[in-house]
């Protein structure tokens, strides 16, 4: 049985916004819809994920998702969310980025089997034939200036300035829609709320220049409890590429995901039922770690691969576990180890620091700065806080030579249970 696609948003909290009609054109049949990414980046994060879910519940039930890719107004530049003029990617940069990022949306959709299978357009189709008195007349004319400053990714932004370049990125992302109506009976536009006014736009224009009816749908912004942005963790962004974010790394996000996300990012991310969901949160209402690592295992495995999720679970009891020894640190590879390294503060030291022995208490005050000062290291060692590769340190007097570190680059050093740091020689 296909799922209800506004029911299903609604259970999961991602609906925000909606057009009056859209109930009903759902009801009729399979709806064409599509979702815009503009290649401003080189990969994908788990912020675009949000995206790539909402195509997904829309296909799996019963809909055609359309991909829009933006090698046009990639090159133009999107004013909602930003308090500033941006940065103008190279074309070369923005068509490296498409290509890649079009790689990636065949992992999450079907573009293959059925009737509704996905499919991707490169909005420079619309535009690479069109000169300027072209757009003038075809599309610039649609619209009035009181309309277009009307919307609040512009009104956000004339007191501070605003470009014509990146005024005129609702003309594009208005006529976008036009075109995937007039050329593929596209009738709904999907987003996050804040592209509620370029996406309004978009019906505007079918309204108005082909005059027939098209639907808007957005899903809130997906916020942090402590008010940090989501995809981002302290080491940065989080991709769903292995080429950026490790599959550890990306593990360690779900794990370490504040309690009071927990709720929200199951909704949004789980391609569970909302019985399983709502029997899982029951079962787990006093382990609510054994939770966020269900969510982890069907995450990983889905953007990476079983294998990788089951690689990314194991350097987690390694690096967690309590009964982890120096021996089973030595079984790693660099690779192992250097992915451990990213998802932790590290520090680089030069090779040369440990041509002769380094005191263990330079090493921690000093040279990192793991320990405030001298007398606090000391203090942390005869507290019995500190290990190195798993092995508690007995003496202050212990000194670090190059023989310590794992694949002659990795040291690992622990202060206290939850506080772990990796020395990287250079």
């Amino acid at each position: 049985m296909a799922l209800n696609f506004l029911e299903e948003l609604e259970w999961r909290g991602m609906l925000q916004d909606m057009t009056p009609g859209i109930k009903e054109e759902l009801e009729k049949g399979m709806v064409t819809g599509y979702i815009g990414f503009d290649p401003t980046a080189p990969s994908l994060t788990i912020g675009n994920y949000v995206q790539i879910m909402l195509l997904t519940l829309f296909q799996r039930a019963g809909n055609k998702p359309v991909v829009l890719m933006g090698g046009a107004t990639g090159r133009i530049g999107d004013p909602s969310g930003k308090d500033k003029e941006r940065d103008l990617k190279s074309y070369e940069e923005l068509d490296s980025n498409l290509k890649y990022q079009a790689e990636l949306f065949a992992k999450f959709l079907d573009f293959e089997n059925g009737e509704n299978k996905a499919v991707m357009v490169n909005n420079y189709d619309f535009y690479k034939e069109m000169n300027a008195l072209d757009f003038l007349r075809t599309v610039g004319k649609t619209l009035t200036v009181n309309y277009m400053m009307s919307k609040e990714s512009v009104k956000n932004r004339i007191e501070r300035g605003i470009s014509f370049t990146e005024f005129s990125y609702q003309l594009l992302q208005g006529y976008d829609f036009q075109c995937l109506y007039e050329q593929m009976g596209c009738s709904l536009q999907m987003g996050g709320s804040d592209q509620w006014g370029n996406i309004t736009t978009g019906t505007e224009f079918v309204r108005r220049n082909l005059n027939g009816k098209a639907y808007a749908v957005t899903t809130p912004l997906l916020t942090k409890a402590d008010g940090s942005k989501f995809g981002k963790s302290e080491k940065g962004n989080i991709w769903i590429d292995r080429k950026f974010t490790s599959p550890y790394a990306f593990y360690q996000f779900w794990i370490d995901c504040d309690d009071r996300d927990l709720p929200k990012f199951i909704r949004y991310f789980t391609l569970k039922s909302k019985e399983e969901v709502e029997a899982l949160e029951a079962e787990y209402t006093n382990n609510i770690n054994g939770l966020k690592k269900i969510l982890a295992e069907e995450l990983t495995e889905r953007v990476y691969s079983r294998q990788e999720y089951e690689e990314a679970e194991r350097l987690t009891q390694l690096l967690w576990g309590k009964k982890t020894r120096n021996s089973d640190l030595a079984d790693l590879t660099g690779d192992q180890l250097q992915m451990i390294a990213d998802g932790l503060d590290s520090f680089s030291l030069p090779g040369n620091d440990f041509s002769e022995p380094l005191g263990v208490i330079d090493l921690l005050a000093s040279k990192t700065g793991i320990c405030a000062s001298n007398g606090d290291a000391r203090r942390a060692i005869k507290g019995n806080a500190i290990s190195i590769n798993k092995e508690k340190l007995q003496s202050h007097a212990r000194e670090i030579s190059a023989a310590d570190f794992l694949h002659d680059k990795f040291l690992l050093v622990e202060n206290g249970k939850k506080h772990k740091y990796m020395i990287v020689k250079e």
